[in-house]
């Protein structure tokens, strides 16, 4: 089973299993992970479950969809060239160990 590491803020870390085929979003309010607020359930429609995917991770997540893209213009905190929504990233064994740092806000 993959799993996510998730960087607070304030730099703390919080490990979460994470089932394949799921969303990296499922993962984090599963997991319990603060911060990851999903008003919209996974429908890539509120984009308050923005991330910022750890540099060395961006090739294997992969660049946002069309839809994603648009939802992401509408983030609390600033959008970065590294910005996804958690719930378009699907898990799978190549992304074991992800690292996504969280925002400051949703």
């Amino acid at each position: 089973m993959p799993k996510i590491v998730f960087v607070h803020p304030e730099g703390e870390t919080q490990e979460v299993d994470a089932a394949e085929g799921s969303s990296a979003m499922r993962a984090a309010l599963t997991g319990g992970v603060e911060g990851i607020a999903a008003d919209c359930g996974g429908e890539a429609s509120c984009a308050t479950c923005h991330v910022f995917v750890d540099e060395q991770w961006l090739t294997q997540v992969g660049q946002p969809g069309l839809d994603e893209d648009d939802m992401l213009e509408f983030t609390t905190c600033t959008r970065q060239p590294n910005s996804r929504l958690s719930c378009q990233i699907r898990m799978r064994d190549e992304l074991d160990g992800l690292v996504l740092n969280l925002p400051e806000s949703q």
